[in-house]
C-alpha cells in the first residue's frame, strides 16, 4: 500500500448541522451536500490542502456501505490534527471553533513537549486537536 490518504470521512448525525459548522463556521469551502438523490448517498466534501478532502456522511450510511453495526460514537478513537504556524494561530482557530458552536474541551497552552495546542469537539464529539509545533514548518 502508498502512503497516500485522499478523503478522511466523518460519520455525523445531522448532516446539515455538521455542513453549517465546517463551512460557515470554519470556512471549509464546499459545493455543500450532494448524492441525496440516492438512498444512503447524502455526503459533503470540504477541500482542504492539496490532494485531501474532508467529508462528512450520517453514520448509519456508513454502517450501511460498510456492512458494520453501527455503534455509540466516541470522541476518543481518533483525532485530527490542524498544525498552524504560530501559537497565535492556534489562538485565532481556537477561538473561530469556539464561535462557530465546538466544544472547546482543552483550551490553547504550552505542551509538555515544546508546542502549543487546544482540543475542541465538533457538533458530533469529533475530536480536533489545534496545534503548532516549532519542529515543523507550515508550507502554505
Amino acid at each position: 500500500m502508498k502512503p497516500r490518504i485522499t478523503v478522511i470521512t466523518l460519520g455525523v448525525d445531522d448532516l446539515e448541522r455538521s455542513v453549517a459548522f465546517y463551512r460557515d463556521g470554519l470556512g471549509l469551502p464546499t459545493q455543500g451536500i450532494v448524492g441525496k438523490e440516492f438512498e444512503h448517498g447524502a455526503v459533503a466534501f470540504f477541500d482542504l490542502q492539496a490532494g485531501l478532502k474532508l467529508a462528512i456522511w450520517n453514520r448509519k450510511d456508513i454502517a450501511h456501505e460498510a456492512k458494520v453495526r453501527q455503534t455509540s460514537p466516541s470522541s476518543t478513537e481518533c483525532t485530527i490534527g490542524h498544525n498552524v504556524g504560530s501559537k497565535e494561530e492556534v489562538d485565532l482557530v481556537m477561538d473561530q471553533a469556539k464561535k462557530a458552536g465546538a466544544v472547546i474541551t482543552d483550551p490553547p497552552h504550552d505542551a509538555f513537549w515544546g508546542g502549543y495546542s487546544g482540543h475542541f469537539q465538533d457538533p458530533d464529539g469529533h475530536l480536533w486537536e489545534v496545534v503548532w509545533n516549532p519542529q515543523w514548518e507550515m508550507n502554505e
